[in-house]
């Protein structure tokens, strides 16, 4: 099971995603862009990164 801070704010972005999808807004939706920029971000950082804890506080994943 999945349970590492890094994997539960991987799923909400991803849910996020799926709710605000690329289908609705305007192409260019900046919170849509910070969105898919901070899932890459996320992508390539280890469970240790402070990016980690940046991201749980912005997103409030706890």
């Amino acid at each position: 099971m999945r349970d590492s801070l890094k994997d539960r704010i991987r799923d909400k972005l991803r849910r996020q995603l799926a709710e605000d999808g690329p289908m609705s807004g305007q192409p260019e939706d900046p919170r849509l862009i910070a969105v898919i920029a901070d899932l890459d971000a996320l992508d390539s950082v280890a469970e240790d990164d402070p990016l980690i804890e940046q991201l749980a506080g912005r997103y409030l994943v706890f």
